[in-house]
């Protein structure tokens, strides 16, 4: 095997989904061991025990406006491509489809379940999966505006510019991403049918706004959240600090690098608590609360969404069969209202006398 045939065949094992699997395994594994050889086992063991009804209760209440919002989202969306989805079966996808993204490596395999089941329901499976992405994209950018904006506004507060920093980093990382997307030739024509269809058409520019809208109200749960995992383990800080904390959190836990959502989350939090004023292991404590959290909030949602519909099934069979109970003990025979009239004999014309 010469140089190049070597050459070629690492790239199709680079680029290969199995190889990728594995190389996002490695990585989050790496950012795990490397976090806990830093800080050791009592930071996880902190975030576990910290975990109250009190504040499950709270995390479960905040998971159920986050995705009822999501939903709303990915309802909007799938209307404007043709392949509407009903939003309260949009909310019981979405819980779905978020326990799975919490469980399962990648943090989007749950959301290619959930396309691949609606594509199957509507027999559209390229609009299903396109509406799918889009949302999620649109969460994406608006989560990375707010982060941005939050940075650069209370970033500050912790007395130097590199939070400040991060968030031009971030501004100038979706400038160029923005601009390499332009710069192609398929991105220009779906962005340009797009501004059309914006000109054109009342509806989608509200569309638009509701996107925009639940994707805010998804990002401020999520941000409350971290918030309510940090008070939780005990950090006290500023509100300003802390939204700073928790936007950047929230970065590192999109990134698909992770095991069930665990990896990068961890590693950044004890970073940027660490410099926020607080310590790497209050960081860690508060990451690890926000994973828990992440599973404990969305189970009831999951069972809820399974039992629903097993109970509309079974009701609709109890009805049935009081319904046919009911038939199979009414008289065959209508009942007679009263004798009837005494019959006359029928002459042979078949009139009776006197008619």
């Amino acid at each position: 095997m010469n140089a190049r045939e070597a050459a070629s065949r690492a790239r199709r094992v680079v680029r290969s989904r199995r190889f990728l699997l594995v190389a996002r395994f490695a990585l989050a594994g790496a950012a795990l061991a490397a976090v806990a050889a830093r800080v050791g086992a009592g930071p996880f063991q902190h975030g576990l025990l910290s975990l109250r009804p009190s504040v499950a209760l709270a995390a479960i209440a905040l998971a159920f406006l986050a995705t009822a919002a999501a939903a709303w989202r990915w309802h909007v969306v799938a209307r404007e491509l043709g392949v509407a989805v009903a939003w309260p079966r949009a909310v019981a996808m979405y819980y779905r489809s978020q326990l799975l993204n919490t469980v399962l490596p990648g943090g989007v395999l749950g959301d290619v379940h959930r396309a691949l089941d609606h594509g199957r329901s509507t027999e559209r499976p390229g609009r299903a999966a396109h509406a799918v992405a889009g949302e999620r994209i649109a969460g994406q950018l608006v989560q990375l505006v707010l982060t941005v904006v939050v940075l650069l506004a209370v970033g500050g507060a912790f007395g130097g510019v590199l939070f400040p920093a991060i968030g031009g980093v971030l501004a100038t990382a979706a400038v160029v991403a923005l601009v390499a997307a332009l710069l192609s030739a398929r991105v220009r024509r779906v962005l340009r049918a797009a501004a059309g269809r914006l000109r054109s058409d009342r509806r989608s520019s509200r569309a638009l706004v509701e996107v925009a809208a639940a994707s805010v109200v998804v990002v401020a749960c999520h941000v409350a959240t971290v918030l309510l995992a940090a008070a939780a383990v005990g950090v006290r800080l500023d509100l300003g600090r802390m939204l700073a904390l928790a936007v950047v959190v929230l970065c590192a836990a999109s990134i698909p690098v992770n095991l069930g959502g665990w990896g990068p989350r961890e590693g950044v939090a004890a970073w940027a608590f660490a410099v926020g004023g607080s310590t790497a292991s209050l960081g860690v404590s508060a990451a690890t609360l926000v994973g828990v959290l992440a599973v404990v909030s969305v189970v009831p949602g999951v069972l809820v969404a399974a039992l629903v519909p097993l109970i509309v099934r079974r009701t609709s069979r109890v009805r049935a069969s009081l319904r046919d109970r009911e038939l199979r003990h009414l008289p065959r025979r209508l009942p007679r209202l009263g004798r009837p009239a005494a019959a006359g004999a029928v002459q042979r014309g078949g009139l009776r006398p006197g008619g």
